[in-house]
């Protein structure tokens, strides 16, 4: 399956024209509408990769073990799929735009990495609007809302500056440790955190939605079941098989790479 996101590229964007506004220039017939063409390139996103994961279970296993519960086994496949899914996303950093410390703790458009703190963490989620901004991405931050991805001790770095700002904001954040603020809008992002980011440190961040993962859904979700399987070898093995299954592409169009961000930590 193959999605198609056309888009104007900025070179091939139509320049807007003056027309004279005097009396005398609005009636020559000279003063006409320019012609411009916009031409429009494609980009496709193709699901053609599968991620599978399963599980067997002897008959008998089933028969005596409470572990053994394929429906409950099936929900724990389906967990370990979602968590894959999130990890193929933020792997992904690699076709996003570099986002660290520019020289003197100032923030920008670099790969040089920022050491996260509580004093320092509102600065990062101030830089990264800024570069929006600055890539004249601000419509669709409107639009859709900005958003980072934390790891663990990032977090408690941002609970840490929550706790101290005082009033409700500080009281909430002292009540439930900032879990309340978790997926939710704060600072102008919406802020997550993950246990499934790549090694080396690179945090995911950006305009929401920017950052394209097409799933089958005929597929995704579902627990094919299997009694009887095959063995490796000769004959059928004495139990059943399940598995779970994400076929997916990933694609950053051409137009989002710049409000999409490789928070270098």
């Amino acid at each position: 399956m193959t999605y198609n996101f056309p888009l104007l590229s900025a070179a091939n964007e139509g320049a807007v024209s003056t027309l004279t506004n005097t009396q005398a220039g609005r009636s020559l017939l000279s003063n006409v509408i320019p012609f411009t063409v916009n031409t429009q390139t494609n980009q496709t996103l193709t699901i053609s990769i599968a991620e599978i994961i399963s599980d067997y279970k002897d008959y008998a296993d089933q028969a005596q073990s409470n572990y053994a519960n394929l429906a409950e086994m099936g929900t724990y496949l389906g967990q370990k799929l979602n968590e894959r899914a999130e990890a193929i996303s933020l792997a992904n950093h690699a076709n996003w735009t570099d986002f660290g410390d520019t020289g003197a703790s100032v923030l920008g458009l670099t790969s040089t990495d920022i050491t996260v703190s509580a004093t320092n963490i509102d600065d990062i989620v101030r830089g990264i609007i800024e570069q929006i901004q600055t890539a004249n991405g601000f419509d669709l931050y409107i639009e859709n809302g900005g958003f980072i991805e934390w790891r663990p001790s990032d977090w408690t770095f941002l609970v840490q500056y929550m706790q101290s700002m005082g009033y409700t904001f500080a009281d909430e954040a002292l009540r439930d440790g900032g879990k309340g603020r978790l997926g939710k809008e704060t600072m102008g992002l919406y802020h997550y955190v993950s246990t499934s980011h790549p090694a080396g440190g690179h945090l995911m961040a950006g305009v929401r939605k920017a950052q394209k993962l097409g799933i089958l859904s005929s597929t995704y979700g579902n627990v094919y079941r299997q009694d009887n399987p095959a063995s490796s070898t000769a004959g059928s093995l004495s139990g059943t098989q399940i598995h779970t299954r994400l076929d997916y592409g990933l694609l950053v169009p051409t137009n989002m790479l710049p409000v999409v961000f490789d928070v270098n930590v």
